[in-house]
């Protein structure tokens, strides 16, 4: 059965066989362009608990972004290239290992600005790091609002599920703006990758 106002949706082909076997992929309907700039989620060991909910973001706060982003230096960002390497990311230990302890008895949202285009990708590294997660909600492929806009409409939409965000972990300092207007307490992880 489809979570309530969502359909279940072919899955893009980027996902092998041997991904869709492990997560069921789950598109939301939507009526509203608020709602319209949520994406796609994937559930780990089925449905999660709905409640109070723990939403950490993913590149420079759980994996180490900085071998790829020499993708977007400079006017020619290749946004897709910087996304698809992020398979060969290291984790950082240290906040996996934070968000464990944050986390204890709580639902764990994964809740990135990479496109759902990238989700083999991301699979294949959360699997192969062993981190633990719950749903993991991604972007639509063709969606370019900010990434403050998109975590937004998703967190909005979370919300209107059953999920109560008692805190957001994130390295962009325009996200954990957006989260904080939203009554989200935030921790920040500095990953220079903003500093100007």
């Amino acid at each position: 059965m489809s979570p309530r106002g969502a359909t279940l949706a072919i899955p893009p082909p980027s996902l092998t066989p041997a991904l869709l076997t492990r997560f069921a992929l789950v598109q939301l309907s939507h009526s509203t362009r608020t709602d319209a700039l949520s994406g796609i989620r994937f559930e780990h060991d089925g449905k999660p608990p709905k409640g109070s909910v723990v939403i950490v973001d993913m590149d420079g706060v759980i994996s180490d972004a900085s071998g790829r982003q020499h993708f977007l230096d400079g006017s020619n960002k290749d946004w897709w290239a910087f996304f698809e390497a992020s398979v060969d990311d290291p984790p950082i230990p240290e906040v996996i290992g934070l968000v464990e302890r944050l986390t204890e008895n709580r639902t764990i949202i994964l809740l990135t600005a990479r496109p759902s285009g990238s989700a083999d990708t991301t699979l294949e590294w959360l699997d192969r790091h062993g981190v633990r997660w719950d749903l993991l909600a991604m972007r639509k492929d063709d969606d370019h609002a900010s990434s403050p806009e998109v975590k937004r409409a998703i967190l909005l939409e979370l919300r209107g599920d059953g999920y109560e965000p008692v805190l957001a972990i994130d390295d962009d300092p325009e996200n954990l703006v957006m989260y904080r207007s939203e009554g989200v307490p935030t921790v920040y992880i500095h990953s220079g990758y903003y500093d100007t």
